[in-house]
């Protein structure tokens, strides 16, 4: 008999999504572009589901909600290549290191390219140190 307890502690403290990375291409790809307004720190996942290329990884920042502004380069990916299916690699920064790139940086994205186009990954993102709890921080998204 499952549990019939609900448990949302994780799930309401951290705002996680998660993108296929198909790019088709060798150039670099903004994942999807997020909100840190209420959040105080930024991890970015890759998880390799196809190919064996290099892979360029990092965060970037921007002042417009779309990535239209002007790329501030956060963190770059520095260990070991994520050349085979299966494996990954994260990334991570906190709000006050993009305060301190530039009082107008808000927005925050995983930026990837790889060096075969044919190669493929999962993205994921995880928002946490909410500066509000809420029971629907984290939704299951269905197509």
């Amino acid at each position: 008999m499952a549990s019939s307890q609900t448990n949302q502690k994780f799930l309401s403290r951290n705002v996680v999504t998660q993108y296929d990375f198909d790019p088709d291409a060798t150039t670099a790809t903004d994942i999807g572009w997020v909100d840190m307004r209420d959040a105080g720190r930024f991890v970015a996942g890759f998880f390799r589901t196809v190919g064996t290329s290099a892979l360029t990884f990092k965060i970037i920042a921007n002042s417009a909600s779309d990535g239209s502004g002007t790329d501030v380069e956060v963190k770059v990916y520095s260990g070991e290549e994520p050349n085979a299916v299966g494996d990954y690699c994260f990334l991570e920064c906190t709000a006050q290191e993009l305060a301190a790139l530039g009082t107008d940086l808000r927005y925050v994205s995983a930026s990837c390219a790889v060096a075969t186009g044919t190669d493929e990954g999962v993205v994921t993102y995880i928002r946490s140190d909410l500066r509000f709890s809420r029971a629907d921080a984290t939704a299951d998204t269905i197509a």
